[in-house]
C-alpha cells in the first residue's frame, strides 16, 4: 500500500509542529511550509496527496493559494483550518474546490476522520476507474472526453450548431482535438448517415489545393491522367472538414468563397456547373483577423466561415479530464499491444497532471502510447515517461546563478526539443507548434546543435 504524502501550510511554528509530529506518527509522510509561496514550491517537487493549510497567512490567503493548487493538480484535496468566526471565509474556499474545513483550535480526532473520509473518496475513485476499465465490453469512452466547465460550453455550443447548416469555425491550439469535435458535430447532425470528408490544407502543395477540393478533368493539367472528385463532390449531403484553413492559398479562397455562396463549383479544367449540399467546419490554430490586416486571408471569406465559432480550450486549461484521458488511451494501446492493462505510480500521475502540454491532448496521448510500448514493469515510473516530460522537475529549476541569456537559451533549447518531440520529428508542425517559421526552426537546431 501506498505511503500517503500530506503537506500542512501554517505560519504558527507551533501549530505545525503539533500537526506535523501527530500525522507522522499515523503514518503519513509530511511535508512542512510556513507560507503559501513555499508550499506551492513543495508541490511543484512533490507528488502530495492532502493539503492541510491554513486560511489566514502572510504573503498569500488560504483562497489564493488554494486556487493555485487547483491550477497545479486538481486532484489533490485540500483541507482548509480557519479560526472561529471566519466560517465565511471556509464557505469561499469550499466554492474554490477545498474538500473541507477544520475550525481551530483543531481536535485532533476530528481531522483524523476527516482525513479518513478525503482517503476514502480517493479509493473509491481509484476503484471505480478500475471498474470501468474492467468493464470494457459494456463501456466505452466517447473519442471526445469532457470534465471541465470550459469543455461543457464548448459541447454546449457544439450540439446547438450540429443541428443547423451553418459553417462553424473552430479555432484552438494545434493538438487539441478539433478534428474530433467536427466528427461529433457531423455525428450528432442530420448528416450524420452522408459522408464526413476531412483533408488538412497544410499537407496539400499548394498548386494541388484547388484540384483537392473541386476536382479536375483530364488533361487539365501536367499529371492529370484522368477525371478526379475533387473533396466538395466526395462530401455532398455530409459535412466537409477543412483543417488548417489559413494555409489555403489566396488564389483559391476566391473559388472558396463562391462555393459557399452559390452551393456550385465547376472542377479545374471542365466547364460542367456541379450542384453540391456541403456543411463546411473549418479549423485554425492562426490568428485569422491578423491575416485579413496583412492580406493573407480574405475578410469575406472569414465572415463566411465565422457564423459559429467555436474555441477548443488547452489541455493545461482543463486538467481536470487529464485522468480522463490517461485511462482512455491506456486502454486503446494497452489492447493494442495485446498487454494487460497498467497503471502509473502516485510519482508519474503526479507529474502527467503538472505538465503543461504543449501539444495538447496529442501529446499526452504520444506520452501514454510511449509508455505502454517501452515499460517493463506494473506501475510505470516516472523514468518510463518520454524523456522531455522526465527533464520536467529540472527545466523548471534553472539555475538563479546563471545569466539571464543563458537562462533564456537553455529554456529555448527545451521547448524546440519539447516541441519536435510532439511533432514526431516534423519540423513543419514543430515550427507551427512554436510560432515560429520552419526556417528560423532549421536555423536554432544547427545553432543548438539538436539532432
Amino acid at each position: 500500500m501506498d505511503t500517503y504524502t500530506l503537506l500542512i501550510v501554517d505560519d504558527e511554528t507551533t501549530q505545525l509542529n503539533t500537526l506535523s509530529n501527530y500525522l507522522k506518527k499515523q503514518g503519513f509522510q509530511v511535508f512542512r511550509a510556513n507560507n503559501g509561496s513555499a508550499g506551492i514550491d513543495i508541490l511543484r517537487q512533490n507528488a502530495i496527496d492532502i493539503v492541510l493549510t491554513d486560511y489566514r497567512m502572510p504573503e498569500m490567503n488560504g483562497l489564493e493559494f488554494i486556487r493555485k493548487i487547483k491550477q497545479l493538480n486538481p486532484e489533490i484535496d485540500v483541507i482548509m483550518m480557519t479560526a472561529f468566526g471566519n466560517i465565511e471565509d471556509a464557505v469561499e474556499v469550499m466554492k474554490a474546490g477545498a474538500t473541507d474545513y477544520l475550525q481551530k483550535p483543531i481536535d485532533l480526532d476530528y481531522l483524523d476522520i476527516i482525513i479518513k473520509k478525503v482517503l476514502d473518496k480517493k479509493q473509491i475513485l481509484s476503484e471505480n476507474r478500475s471498474l470501468k476499465e474492467s468493464l470494457q465490453t459494456k463501456y466505452k469512452f466517447d473519442q471526445l472526453i469532457s470534465g471541465s466547465a470550459a469543455m461543457e460550453s464548448v459541447l454546449n455550443t457544439a450540439g446547438r450548431a450540429a443541428q443547423s447548416r451553418a459553417s462553424i469555425l473552430l479555432r484552438g491550439e494545434s493538438g487539441t482535438g478539433k478534428e474530433v469535435l467536427a466528427r461529433t458535430i457531423h455525428q450528432t447532425s442530420p448528416r450524420s448517415d452522408k459522408p464526413f470528408i476531412a483533408v488538412n490544407v497544410a499537407a496539400v502543395p499548394d498548386n494541388l489545393v484547388e484540384s483537392e477540393f473541386f476536382g479536375h478533368e483530364k488533361g487539365s493539367f501536367t499529371g492529370a491522367d484522368r477525371q478526379r472528385k475533387g473533396r466538395f463532390e466526395m462530401a455532398n449531403g455530409g459535412t466537409l472538414f477543412i483543417d488548417e484553413i489559413g494555409d489555403i492559398p489566396v488564389s483559391t479562397q476566391l473559388k472558396l468563397l463562391r462555393v459557399l455562396q452559390e452551393r456550385n463549383f465547376e472542377r479545374v479544367g471542365g466547364t460542367e456547373t456541379i450542384d453540391v449540399d456541403v456543411r463546411l467546419i473549418a479549423a485554425t490554430n492562426q490568428d485569422l483577423e491578423k491575416m485579413i490586416r496583412e492580406g493573407k486571408f480574405r475578410e469575406d471569406l472569414f465572415y463566411r466561415l465565422n457564423v459559429v465559432t467555436i474555441s477548443v480550450p488547452t489541455l493545461r486549461n482543463r486538467r481536470a479530464e487529464i485522468p480522463l484521458f490517461i485511462d482512455h488511451f491506456m486502454q486503446k494501446y494497452c489492447t493494442e499491444e495485446n498487454r494487460p492493462l497498467l497503471s502509473f505510480s502516485k510519482e508519474a500521475m503526479d507529474t502527467l497532471m503538472k505538465y503543461d502540454y504543449p501539444g495538447n491532448v496529442r501529446e499526452l496521448e504520444n506520452i501514454i502510447q510511449h509508455a505502454v510500448i517501452l515499460t517493463r514493469n506494473d506501475p510505470i515510473t516516472t523514468a518510463d515517461l518520454s524523456i522531455h516530460l522526465r527533464n520536467l522537475q529540472s527545466e523548471a529549476s534553472i539555475d538563479s546563478g546563471s545569466s539571464l541569456p543563458l537562462q533564456v537559451e537553455t529554456l529555448e533549447k527545451q521547448l524546440i526539443v519539447n516541441s519536435l518531440h510532439t511533432a514526431q520529428g516534423n519540423q513543419s508542425s514543430a515550427a507551427r507548434l512554436l510560432g515560429i517559421t520552419e526556417r528560423n526552426l532549421r536555423y536554432k537546431i544547427k545553432k543548438y546543435n539538436l539532432k
